[in-house]
């Protein structure tokens, strides 16, 4: 009777134990995730035709204090990607044509340094709203109603913008095509 009773005791902690398991919760890294915003530089003469943008440097902007992207470093591309906050119903950005750092020949003060090139305040609103990926992923952020302005400083590079797509889902095209 006790080893029908033990057998009892471990076949039912063996079953407890077996369906109380569940798969394991790992988002994988090919999961889509809060998308960025894409912007694809175009020809204002060739509207049609992508143009690079010399020594393109990126930062958003809290108010009047420069905030860093990741990842960003001044380049020559045709396009680029900016993380909209997710907190917030708009972002704005400086795109920095022709960015480059004077450090008046005292490289180890940068005090003195003068940033030069042609910057571009620009600002994006949208509505963020929250889409549920898995339970291992969690949530994401889409962005819908989308738009696109540049501050007027009298020296503008950007010439005009087009909004190719009101809703931020993905990352697999550009979302607003700009003219220099």
């Amino acid at each position: 009777m006790k080893k029908f009773l033990l057998l009892c005791v471990v076949c039912s902690s063996l079953i407890v134990v077996f369906f109380s398991c569940e798969k394991d919760d790992i988002c994988a890294e090919t999961t889509p995730t809060t998308p960025e915003l894409i912007i694809r530089f175009n020809d204002i003469t060739s509207p049609e035709d992508t143009k690079n943008v010399t020594d393109l440097f990126a930062y958003a902007l809290d108010g009047n204090t420069a905030i860093a992207i990741s990842g960003m470093t001044v380049a020559t591309r045709d396009s680029i990607g900016i993380p909209l906050r997710t907190d917030m119903t708009s972002t704005q950005f400086v795109l920095h044509k022709d960015y480059e750092i004077d450090d008046n020949d005292t490289p180890d003060d940068p005090s003195d340094d003068i940033v030069l090139g042609n910057p571009e305040v620009v600002t994006v609103t949208y509505e963020p709203t929250e889409v549920y990926v898995s339970r291992a992923c969690g949530f994401k952020t889409v962005f819908n109603n989308l738009t696109f302005s540049v501050d007027l400083d009298g020296d503008n590079w950007i010439l005009n913008s087009e909004i190719v797509s009101t809703n931020v889902e993905n990352e697999t095209a550009a979302h607003v095509k700009v003219f220099h």
